[in-house]
């Protein structure tokens, strides 16, 4: 029997009743029923992390995103292909789409390798990923992954360190090179310029961890090791003297305004409705791993950010006096959220924008909407839906035109 938990299954036939899974869940989601004699998953409580499934040693869960065999399908198909051997795992929370994860593999001499991006390293096994990708000819791995303090599942980093600890042990046993495993730790943190800053102290008020300290006579101190990467600083600072590294403000905005030149391309040639997604990268899975040269869709475009606290509303209204039709804000729901000590800071920052909005008459051109990777099909639907809303207006949004004259 299989009992279906939305994006997650558990294969009640191959469950040894270990629970194995029930001990590592960070998010209390599964259970064992001792009275039925069965494990059970709470669908309302499971983040898709992975990590029971990396962990179960009788194979009984399965997640529908990120199988393992198509993972090391594919890395078997870019070896052969281009025979790179370094493969690099990264974590959503670690690899921004900046980009400048590049630098970050420079000080490691890697130029040439296969990305691998899964929302956390957690989800990955030792045997059936690690080990067989090193069995079809990658000879060195380095997993990206957030500090463990930083980590968006709680316990990913710290399994994942783990397990990468226990599995160099083997390797050394078996007469492998220390290096063929490594570990970075890279979490995205406020990057603080104090030129900038000119002491008016919002950032320390508005910060939900308590991460930056007033002083009374120099401008704030940033304690990065209690910094959450939120963003939320960031969105409230005047100057953008502090700003999230791999989100920050200017190539974001630079980013929006070349997708409004491409935005007003395509209705040239008569395409229409044009929206653009801010997408959180923790309410979507499989859509953000299908971003071609910013594109899902031929009239939709996709920005990634880090958590809704990061949503900026200044790109929002950036966007559609851009040109684009409509903007819509994928975003966790309120339970899923894993930075919610800053969300009422979100929903505050929400309310005035749509304030702005009504009095640009474009209101009706943005949307919130609030999901979860555990309901499959939802973001499709809801980005249909959003779609044949935008169509519905009358006219595409010309506010560009008059902004441009």
């Amino acid at each position: 029997m299989i009992q279906e938990a939305v994006a997650i299954k558990l294969n009640e036939d191959y469950c040894s009743k270990c629970n194995l899974c029930c001990t590592v869940c960070p998010f209390e989601a599964i259970s064992f029923d001792a009275n039925a004699g069965k494990t059970e998953i709470d669908a309302e409580k499971c983040q898709l992390c992975g990590i029971c499934a990396s962990t179960c040693p009788s194979l009984a869960i399965e997640l529908a995103y990120y199988d393992e065999k198509a993972l090391i399908n594919h890395v078997r198909e870019q070896t052969e292909a281009f025979g790179t051997r370094t493969l690099v795992v990264m974590c959503r929370g670690s690899s921004p789409p900046s980009g400048e994860i590049l630098d970050v593999l420079k000080e490691q001499n890697v130029k040439e390798f296969i990305p691998v991006r899964v929302p956390c390293v957690g989800r990955l096994s030792p045997g059936s990923f690690y080990l067989k990708a090193l069995s079809i000819g990658i000879n060195k791995i380095i997993a990206i992954q957030c500090d463990q303090n930083s980590c968006r599942y709680k316990r990913g980093s710290e399994i994942n360190m783990r397990r990468v600890q226990l599995l160099r042990t083997l390797l050394g046993q078996l007469g492998h090179k220390g290096e063929a495993l490594t570990i970075i730790e890279n979490p995205l943190k406020a990057v603080y310029a104090t030129e900038k800053c000119v002491g008016c102290d919002k950032c320390e008020f508005i910060c939900p961890y308590s991460a930056i300290e007033a002083q009374p006579f120099a401008t704030p101190e940033v304690n990065l090791e209690a910094c959450k990467g939120c963003g939320a600083c960031a969105i409230v600072c005047p100057h953008i003297a502090i700003q999230l590294q791999g989100f920050e403000y200017e190539p974001s905005s630079q980013a929006i305004r070349e997708y409004g030149v491409e935005a007003r391309k395509l209705k040239a040639r008569g395409a229409s409705p044009i929206v653009l997604v801010f997408c959180c990268q923790w309410a979507e899975f499989p859509t953000l791993d299908y971003i071609k040269n910013g594109f899902i869709r031929q009239n939709v475009i996709v920005a990634q950010i880090p958590c809704f606290n990061a949503l900026d509303p200044v790109h929002v209204l950036e966007a559609l006096l851009s040109g684009f039709d409509g903007v819509l804000a994928v975003v966790c729901r309120d339970e899923d959220c894993k930075l919610s000590e800053g969300r009422g800071m979100a929903e505050d920052n929400l309310l005035a924008l749509e304030r702005t909005l009504e009095r640009l008459n474009l209101r009706e051109r943005f949307e919130v909407f609030k999901t979860s990777p555990r309901y499959m099909g939802s973001f499709d639907a809801k980005l249909d839906s959003f779609i044949l809303q935008m169509s519905s207006l009358s006219g595409s949004n010309q506010l560009w035109m008059r902004i441009d004259e």
